[in-house]
């Protein structure tokens, strides 16, 4: 028997990276996966890509609007959520001498607001014994330069994993963040101009992570499922840390 069978699942930021790899392992464990995005492109190519058991909902976290639709179309098809992977997330290099507000803004409107409400619309359609899973980041953990926008934002996604626990407790629910380290995606190509700057970035990132790699999306979607099945059934309110050792070495 698979991990999730007959679950429903909605994975934001499910078009690309870790949300794509988590909403694959999802359906190929049994679940349907809806998952959503900016691009509708990408999500079409992400549908294609999943193959069955997947619907998708164009929107942005950031917009209270597009959250509302995603849960409405939701409960239209399925009518219940069993799990709620809130993955969309946004990084930009910004030095604290140059940050413009716009930059901490955007920021924290998709990384914190963004993951907030997220779990505020889905929770009228969550069931008893539900998880949720909160896609914080390691660099919560540390002071990176040019990341202090960023890793405040994941570090109030840790903060909100600790507190939804203890607030939703007695619903059956539970809640635990997962903290990746540097994972090969699309998001570290955003994040510089050249192809060259990127993948010296990956360079660098591998150099200093103790186990001489970057990680993959498949290995956070493992991370993911372990969370989101029975295989954690005893976790609430944790930080599962998938950093290749970066911050505990």
């Amino acid at each position: 028997m698979s991990k999730l069978d007959g679950k429903i699942a909605v994975i934001t930021g499910g078009s690309s990276g870790i949300g794509l790899a988590t909403a694959q392992r999802f359906v190929n464990e049994g679940a349907y996966v809806f998952i959503t995005g900016r691009r509708v492109a990408e999500l079409e190519k992400a549908k294609s890509t999943l193959g069955r058991n997947v619907s998708f909902v164009q929107g942005d976290v950031a917009n209270l609007d597009d959250l509302d639709k995603v849960i409405a179309q939701v409960k239209a098809e399925k009518g219940i959520v069993d799990i709620l992977v809130a993955s969309a997330g946004f990084v930009e290099h910004a030095p604290v001498d140059t940050a413009t507000p716009a930059h901490f803004d955007k920021t924290f409107s998709i990384n914190a607001r963004g993951i907030f409400f997220s779990v505020q619309k889905a929770l009228p359609l969550m069931t008893r014994g539900g998880s949720i899973i909160l896609v914080s980041s390691a660099l919560h953990l540390k002071g990176f330069p040019a990341h202090s926008t960023y890793s405040a934002s994941k570090a109030a996604v840790r903060s909100f994993a600790r507190t939804f626990a203890a607030e939703l407790k007695d619903r059956g629910i539970r809640v635990n963040s997962l903290s990746p380290g540097a994972i090969d995606t699309p998001i570290i190509d955003s994040q510089f101009k050249t192809k060259e700057e990127a993948d010296g970035a990956r360079s660098t990132y591998a150099q200093i992570t103790p186990l001489g790699r970057i990680g993959r999306a498949e290995e956070m979607a493992a991370a993911a499922l372990f969370l989101a099945s029975d295989e954690s059934s005893f976790s609430t309110g944790t930080d599962l840390v998938a950093d290749g050792g970066i911050t505990q070495l």
